[in-house]
């Protein structure tokens, strides 16, 4: 029997990766996730869940197009590089801390659906939607299927 696909929500900053950076690459290691929950959930990806590519920390912030993992979670070679903004000098090969998915860029939105709109559909998304929960930070949240499929039919509201 063949797992249900799952769905999850991915933050980038856009000056440092975007949609378009991704829909440039095709496919891209999502590295530099530093939070242990955030890796939890990354190692429980599997290969062609949804991914909502979701832009932070910048002018509008929202979901900015649909990207699919491309592969189960692996190591993260830049805990290792010394060089590296991501850097764990208690990490080591034999016993990695960090892992990252390949994330596969399926489109971008016809708009952007910016956080202000998905905040006034709190209700609808429900209280387990982390994105709107008040103090959450991850960068890789789960979503549902019923909250996948509601912020998909924003993109063409409003």
């Amino acid at each position: 029997m063949t797992p249900r696909r799952r769905y999850w929500l991915m933050k980038s900053e856009p000056d440092t990766f975007s949609i378009d950076d991704l829909a440039r690459v095709g496919i891209e290691p999502w590295n530099g996730v530093r939070n242990f929950q955030a890796r939890n959930f990354m190692r429980q990806m599997q290969v062609d869940d949804g991914v909502l590519f979701y832009h932070s920390n910048t002018d509008v912030p929202g979901i900015a197009g649909i990207a699919r993992v491309a592969s189960t979670a692996y190591p993260d070679e830049t805990q290792f590089d010394p060089n590296s903004d991501y850097y764990d000098p208690r990490s080591t090969r034999e016993n990695p801390r960090w892992d990252l998915v390949d994330v596969a860029f399926e489109r971008k939105l016809e708009r952007v659906i910016p956080l202000e709109e998905i905040k006034r559909h709190a209700d609808a998304l429900g209280e387990d939607f982390a994105l709107i929960r008040r103090g959450n930070r991850l960068s890789v949240l789960p979503v549902s299927a019923a909250q996948w499929k509601f912020l998909l039919n924003l993109e063409r509201s409003e």
